[in-house]
């Protein structure tokens, strides 16, 4: 009878009794999965200001539109207050102007009645001690209204002068901007015309005597302490057309022309068959007197020359 070999193989252990539950284990072994976990840690970060991102950002805007409401309202509020008070304030300012024009107008008034009595006892006086000469010492000093033929000038800054200050080669009167006319370049140019002959020359409706002076005030040209606005108009009278060629072959009509091509000053001349000059407001003569023959030549100084 034959014997069966032992049996060595090793024995399988058993199943584990919950080993038909393994869904339910991974279950409890893995309560939540990786969705749940970032939410959960997102719930905390938010958890940390209270509300979310986007809910804060709301409510945050809604706060600066609220400060600004409350802003603008107080600021309205407090324009009407004072809006009775400013308004108070500019009508005295307005009615003090006004005031003031008025005064000023009236002493210019009374200004121009002065001069014009002044400029007739003048001329009453150089009818007078002048003999047959008065007419022409009259017509020299200004003293009177004269026509005849001449030339007419109009001189006028550079296009798009500016008036801001600055440093140049023409800039040490004070004015930044080459391409302005200066009351030197008015000297030059009312000299120019004198010495090529010119018997009277007005600027602008002013007559110039020998008395005359030509200034400048911050902008401004001043004729006799008048102002005066640009474009410069200059009358002169004269032997018409040669006149005008005269001085523009002068040394003071060649550099008008320098400034034109240099600085862009804008000029024309022409020649005029009748010009009118009125005259001089009024002659004021502090140190001549009349000589005791009776010639009024001395109680003016006639010379030709504008400062």
């Amino acid at each position: 009878m034959s014997q069966q070999p032992p049996d060595r193989s090793t024995p399988t252990p058993p199943p584990r009794p919950d080993a038909s539950m393994s869904l339910l284990t991974n279950v409890m072994d893995h309560s939540l999965d990786d969705g749940y976990a970032e939410a959960a840690a997102r719930r905390r970060t938010e958890g940390r200001s209270g509300l979310p991102s986007p809910l804060r950002a709301k409510l945050g805007l809604a706060g600066a539109l609220l400060l600004a409401a409350v802003v603008v309202t107080l600021g309205a509020a407090q324009a009407q207050i004072s809006a009775p008070t400013l308004a108070k304030e500019r009508q005295q300012l307005i009615d003090r102007i006004e005031r003031e024009t008025s005064a000023a107008d009236a002493l210019q008034k009374n200004v121009d009645t002065l001069r014009d009595a002044v400029g007739t006892k003048q001329r009453d006086v150089l009818e007078k001690h002048g003999g047959d000469k008065a007419d022409l010492v009259a017509l020299l000093a200004g003293a009177t209204a004269v026509q005849g033929p001449g030339v007419k000038l109009v001189v006028d800054d550079a296009k798009q002068t500016k008036q801001s200050g600055g440093g140049g080669p023409r800039e040490s009167s004070g004015f930044s901007d080459t391409g302005r006319v200066r009351d030197r370049d008015m000297q030059r140019i009312v000299n120019g015309l004198w010495q090529s002959g010119a018997e009277a020359v007005s600027v602008n409706g002013q007559r110039l005597t020998a008395l005359s002076a030509i200034r400048a005030a911050g902008d401004a040209i001043l004729v006799d302490n008048r102002p005066l606005v640009p474009p410069y108009t200059v009358l002169a009278i004269g032997d018409g057309q040669q006149f005008a060629n005269a001085f523009q072959r002068s040394a003071d009509g060649l550099y008008l022309r320098a400034l034109q091509q240099k600085y862009g000053v804008r000029y024309s001349i022409s020649a005029q068959g009748e010009v009118r000059l009125p005259a001089a407001p009024s002659l004021i003569v502090r140190t001549a007197q009349p000589h005791e023959g009776g010639a009024a030549g001395r109680a003016t100084d006639t010379g030709k020359g504008t400062s």
